[in-house]
């Protein structure tokens, strides 16, 4: 199957997810820039060589974010508020209107394919994450905007929702997909990051919101994802 050809944004990309998923972009060859508030951070984690590949600013911003998807393909989004930081902005400040911001601003620039990282549990408000600025509410809404205005013929969208994210070794898990949000478990943080890049053009991710979940503790090396995306 053919890796994706253009170039992809990673928002988010300083974060331990993005860290990631700039890595698997890299490992598969595919072109890439960075959305990040902090070129420093960035240049201190992925080198000086990445200078030419950073857009600098945030999804808070129409300006900034109108900037970031210019001659952009596809977005892969792993922003997510800080919950527990009580000078961060809210949730539903990122989670909710800046997702939709990002995919209503990336839309109008033509930009064709959307990965979103979310949440398990996101349909679920008594679950106890929801009580920090009813986060997992707030990505719900980002994945409902986000699906309104990707769904259309033309344009595809995958929306991810992983388990507890552990930073485990990468691929030494079997996993399980599943959609209705009826699973509960965890994931490492790599496992998300492949699966995020392998949506970008995997014909069983199209279109598709699913829960992804390590299906148990034994260690094996992974060399395709292909049986867990045959689940969906």
């Amino acid at each position: 199957m053919k890796p994706f050809e253009g170039a992809v944004l990673v928002a988010g990309a300083t974060g331990r997810t993005g860290r990631l998923i700039v890595e698997r972009l890299q490992a598969h060859g595919i072109d890439f820039r960075l959305f990040v508030r902090s070129g420093e951070k960035a240049i201190e984690m992925f080198g000086p060589e990445i200078v030419d590949r950073l857009v600098i600013g945030s999804v808070l911003s129409d300006k900034e974010v109108e900037a970031a998807v210019k001659n952009i393909d596809a977005i892969i989004c792993a922003i997510g508020g800080e919950v527990t930081n009580p000078e961060a902005p809210p949730p539903s400040a990122i989670d909710r209107d800046g997702v939709i911001r990002l995919a209503t601003t990336a839309k109008a620039a033509g930009v064709t394919n959307f990965v979103l990282v979310s949440s398990l549990a996101v349909t679920r408000p008594e679950h106890p994450l929801n009580k920090y600025g009813r986060v997992l509410d707030m990505k719900l809404l980002g994945e409902e905007g986000m699906r309104e205005l990707y769904g259309e013929a033309g344009f595809r969208y995958t929306v991810l929702r992983p388990g507890g994210l552990l930073d485990g070794p990468p691929f030494m898990h079997k996993l399980k997909f599943d959609k209705g949000d009826r699973i509960t478990g965890t994931i490492d943080r790599s496992d998300v990051a492949e699966t995020a890049v392998i949506s970008l053009w995997h014909p069983k991710a199209m279109n598709q919101t699913f829960e992804l979940i390590k299906a148990s503790d034994e260690k094996v090396v992974q060399d395709s994802f292909e049986p867990f995306f045959k689940a969906l």
